[in-house]
């Protein structure tokens, strides 16, 4: 079984090198850590640039790089050689005899930013054996939000799930981009500790594009020429109809669950408390009971489930696509 990839983290503590390092998965941010780890590591064992060297899959011969690493280093006590996109390695069945008895001079770094195979084939299934496999999943859903909020508390600074979720929303899920904008915000707090929902809102403002807020009311008050064109400007900035999807689907999701609470008679402090959301977002929700019945409700969770299947099944384009989720969610 593939070793997770932040254990490399653990194993390095006692400056016992494997000769081998296999990171695969296609969270390129956790290899992008292990890598600059492993680098840093092995910086007081290499004395001379001629004992570290990086590759390309596309560019050279996976056997020419194989006889590199089999000789000795020029002068230090290790070489480090670094191997990227083994994904376009074409001879990469060569590296099984390899693993097997690796020289322990050199510390041999791979990376291949793609997911194994369910079954493990060859050179993998090898590498496994050998425990020199580790694999980085893509952190969703609560993993990604339990990331974030950890993240801030890192750095001395508070994150509570509910913003860290608009967060996401906001930036999306790719982890070097939710890191950079959390480093922006930090910067902004200056010496204040929590992060509130009105810095959010601020960084929002800072990226000059139509985002996820404005998106939400327009789509609260049934305004389809604006939602539209918010949505249009968001394909143009990188956003894909599924994450707009997922967003929808929260969204309504929450304020179906604060009807409940309305009709239940609990307080929105109680509400809020209870959904694990911001009082002001409770709010919002709220007021949704001037355009959305339950029965507009129900319309809506059906448009979505239709929208993405769409997306998942055909090949419409998005802005097809997000025309008709609209005119069916309002209609």
């Amino acid at each position: 079984m593939p070793i997770p990839i932040l254990s490399i983290k653990d194993e390095l503590k006692k400056d016992d090198f494997k000769p081998i390092y296999f990171l695969s998965g296609e969270d390129s941010y956790s290899i992008n850590i292990a890598l600059n780890l492993l680098v840093e590591k092995a910086e007081k064992y290499i004395s001379s640039e001629f004992d570290k060297e990086t590759f390309h899959g596309k560019d050279v011969s996976l056997q020419n790089i194989l006889v590199n690493a089999s000789t000795f280093p020029f002068g230090s006590e290790k070489k480090l050689i670094i191997l990227k996109e083994f994904e376009d390695v074409k001879d990469k069945k060569e590296l099984k005899n390899f693993v097997k008895s690796p020289p322990e001079f050199t510390i041999f770094v791979i990376i291949y930013n793609d997911s194994l195979p369910k079954k493990l084939s060859e050179p993998f299934k090898t590498l496994d054996k050998q425990n020199y496999l580790y694999e980085a999943k893509v952190l969703k859903g609560k993993n990604l939000i339990s990331w974030l909020t950890s993240f801030a508390s890192s750095k001395n600074k508070t994150l509570n799930t509910f913003n860290a979720q608009l967060l996401v929303d906001l930036v999306g899920e790719n982890r070097e981009m939710l890191e950079s904008q959390l480093e922006k915000i930090f910067t902004y707090l200056d010496e204040r500790n929590e992060i509130t929902l009105d810095d959010i809102k601020k960084l929002a403002a800072s990226l000059k594009e139509h985002t996820i807020f404005e998106l939400q009311d327009a789509v609260a008050k049934k305004n389809s020429e604006d939602s539209l064109k918010i949505i249009y400007n968001m394909f143009d900035n990188g956003k894909e109809l599924i994450e707009i999807l997922n967003y929808f689907t929260r969204y309504f999701m929450t304020v179906s669950r604060v009807y409940e609470m309305e009709k239940e008679k609990v307080t929105q402090t109680e509400g809020a408390k209870i959904l694990g959301i911001h009082p002001f977002y409770y709010l919002k929700c709220k007021e949704l009971k001037r355009y959305y019945s339950d029965s507009d409700l129900l319309n809506v969770s059906r448009a979505l489930l239709k929208a993405d299947i769409a997306v998942k099944t055909t090949n419409t384009d998005k802005k097809t696509l997000a025309t008709i989720l609209l005119s069916e969610m309002f209609q």
